[in-house]
Formats: C-alpha cells, sequence, structure tokens
C-alpha cells in the first residue's frame, strides 16, 4: 500500500513564516547578508523595497551596513534573473541564478535589443559589438560613472529609436538605458551607489566580471532546492511562477532536488524532506512588508495568507502587491507613508478586532518604520488602491 502523502495545512505554512522569513522578533538578522540567504532573493525592481524588506527582519535596521554589502563588500549582488526581474542575491547564489535563469533573460534581451537596432538604425552585430567594447573601456576608465556619462564618451549610446509608434504615448528614447541593461544582464557591469538617497531609481555603473558558467540544469535544482527550502511547501505552480521556467524545467528541477509530495489546501505540493516537521512556534508577530516584499511574492498560489476579498485592494493591475500589514502569518491590512513621514496603517473590517496585543505590535513596527524612513520619503513604482488612499 502506498503511504500517504503528509498534510500541511494553511495555518502550518503560516506557523513557519514567523521563523523561516525572519519576520517574528526573536528570529530577526544581525545582517542583511542573513536576510537575502533566508529569502533566496530580495526583490529590487522598485530600490526601495530591498532596504524596505531588510529592514522588516533586521534587529537594528541600518542603510549603511546593506549599502555595505551591496556596494563595498559586494556580498549582496543585484541582477535581471528571476522571470526577468531584478533581484538582489547574495554573492554565493549569484551563479547559480546566472546559470539557472539569468543567462536565458539576457540571451532574449540581447536580442530583443539587436532587432530594434537593425530595423530601426539599420546596424548589426558588429556595430553591437564595439559599441560594447566602447562601453566597458570608458566605464574601465572612470572606475564608475552614469548613463549620463557613458552616453557622453560613447556617442553611439546616444542614437535615438521609436517605442510605441504612432499612439499617443510614442516615445523616442536614446538607446543607453536599453544598452546598458543589455550589459548588465549579461553580468558585464553592475549598478553602483544610488545617486541620491538609498530610495533612487537612478545608479552608477561599475566593470564587473561575467558569472563562472555553470550547468543550467544543474544550477535549476540547486535554485529550486534554495526555493523549497525557504519558501516550501509550494505547489508546482508556484515554483513555476517563482523562477519563470517552462513546466518541463521545473518538473526536472523538483525532481532532482529531492523534494518529497505533500497534501496542500490547493492541491499536491513540494517540500524538502527536512522542512515537513513544524517549526518551534515563534509566538505572534507583526510585520509592515513594502510592496513587492519577497513574502507576499514567494507563491503564486496566496489564499493561504490573503483573504481573496482584499486581493483587489492590495494588487495594483499587472499584479503587483503594495506594502502589505501582517499579523502572525497573514495579511490583515495595509500601509502606507504620507508627505510628512506619518506611517498610515489600515487593517481590513473583518479582522479589525486582532486584539489589543496585535493592535500595540502593528503600532510598534510602524513607528519603527518611521524612524528608519528619516527625512527619506517614497512613493511605490506600483501603486495599489489601498496605498493610493492611506497616502493621500
Amino acid at each position: 500500500m502506498t503511504a500517504a502523502r503528509p498534510k500541511i495545512t494553511a495555518a502550518q505554512r503560516r506557523a513557519r513564516l514567523g521563523s523561516r522569513h525572519l519576520l517574528a522578533p526573536a528570529a530577526r538578522a544581525a545582517a542583511p547578508e542573513q536576510v537575502a540567504r533566508a529569502l533566496v532573493a530580495l526583490h529590487a525592481t522598485d530600490p526601495a523595497t530591498v532596504y524596505l524588506s531588510v529592514a522588516a527582519r533586521s534587529a537594528a535596521a541600518s542603510v549603511a551596513e546593506l549599502e555595505r554589502a551591496l556596494y563595498e563588500d559586494h556580498a549582496l549582488v543585484r541582477m535581471l534573473c528571476m522571470r526577468r526581474t531584478m533581484f538582489v542575491l547574495p554573492a554565493e547564489l549569484a551563479p547559480v541564478a546566472d546559470a539557472g535563469a539569468a543567462r536565458a533573460v539576457a540571451v532574449r534581451e540581447r536580442k530583443g535589443l539587436a532587432k530594434v537596432i537593425e530595423e530601426q538604425l539599420g546596424l548589426g552585430a558588429r556595430w553591437f559589438a564595439a559599441t560594447q567594447e566602447e562601453v566597458l573601456a570608458a566605464l574601465a576608465a572612470r572606475g564608475e560613472a552614469t548613463a549620463a556619462q557613458l552616453a557622453e564618451d560613447v556617442p553611439a549610446l546616444r542614437a535615438q529609436i521609436v517605442q510605441a509608434a504612432g499612439k499617443p504615448y510614442e516615445a523616442r528614447p536614446r538607446i543607453t538605458s536599453r544598452f546598458l541593461g543589455v550589459l548588465a544582464a549579461e553580468g558585464r557591469i553592475r549598478r553602483g551607489r544610488p545617486l541620491g538617497t538609498w530610495a533612487s531609481s537612478q545608479f552608477r555603473w561599475t566593470v564587473a566580471e561575467p558569472h563562472p558558467e555553470l550547468p543550467a540544469a544543474e544550477a535549476r535544482t540547486e535554485l529550486v532546492t534554495r526555493y523549497l527550502d525557504a519558501f516550501g511547501p509550494a505547489t508546482t505552480e508556484d515554483v513555476k511562477w517563482w523562477t519563470g521556467w517552462t513546466l518541463t524545467d521545473t518538473r526536472k528541477a523538483l525532481a532532482g532536488s529531492g523534494a518529497v509530495e505533500v497534501d496542500l489546501d490547493e492541491g499536491p505540493g513540494h517540500a524538502l524532506p527536512g522542512s515537513l516537521a513544524a517549526p518551534p512556534d515563534p509566538g505572534p508577530w507583526a510585520a509592515l512588508l513594502p510592496g513587492l516584499d519577497p513574502t507576499p511574492m514567494g507563491w503564486r498560489h496566496r489564499d493561504w495568507y490573503l483573504d481573496t476579498a482584499h486581493r483587489a485592494e492590495l494588487f495594483d493591475n499587472t499584479g503587483n502587491i503594495g506594502p502589505s500589514l501582517w499579523w502572525s502569518g497573514r495579511i490583515v491590512g495595509g500601509w502606507a507613508q504620507r508627505a510628512d513621514g506619518e506611517i498610515a496603517t489600515h487593517v481590513f473590517e473583518d479582522v479589525a478586532d486582532l486584539g489589543a496585543d496585535a493592535t500595540a505590535a502593528i503600532a510598534a513596527e510602524a513607528e519603527r518604520l518611521a524612524e528608519f524612513f528619516g527625512d527619506v520619503r517614497i512613493r511605490p513604482s506600483f501603486r495599489t488602491p489601498l496605498e493610493r488612499r492611506l497616502s493621500a
């Protein structure tokens, strides 16, 4: 007789988050590298997300510590990888993410830009290669440079292309940003310090050594193992969505990871053998997580920690989550930063009676977040209905 698959309930999955994702006070990290390793990768499409995700999980949040890890020790690496999304990863995992996800993304990015340049400007592969060498030489000479400075040094970057031709929003941007984006996707250059505050989306660029090449299949297996260690149990659809792989590559990687099948409320799932036992209870916890935070963005199926009735309030039109308010493993509301720096919170009506302990913990987290912001003000790149109302 075939043994029954272990059953892991939604409540058990929520109980894992406090300790595994470093959200309970007793589980908070001492360094940014610990946060990145616990979550595999930090979403970095919106630069502020990286800082706020780390701050929410740090015993003593520090902008200087994260900048040390990113720009001095290079212990954390910013790269375009899974789902063609910008992430910040531990440096030791960067070659794995490169081989398992980023390399295919880089090929598509180069091919797409090369096609536009050839069709609109009549320039081919030889021009692309020569311009690439000019950019790398200019960047090496400067040490670090902005996109505008590189366009000064390399006139070819000033070429303009047409986007959305004939539309009301037609644009004619320079190729600078897209060209540099291709070189960054290939690991030839990397983003350095921002031009403004830590929340700025404009970066300096520096030369980088390409990642060592690893076998793609082995890298995918390693990546899915890391994912399951942080986010498991998860369904096949969760893994496919998070990685951006084909279903075939997803299934092969899962088979190589040593994961066992489990039963979830959503159906069959996967978990590493060492993750089947329930972790120690971390106690109640509150968290104010930023838009695109790795925890709510870790699964395609989200019903076990977010009531479907509130999705329209917390997500934009393209499925990006905004700032979310958590209580002991589930989303119970949202938050926003107002112009004066106040952190405004909102608890959904159907869970409004959380109790005095929850109310006090949420208020304390809002105060801690306001202190981390200081004089910095942000506006999320992807704005959601609740965030817009609260920030008004």
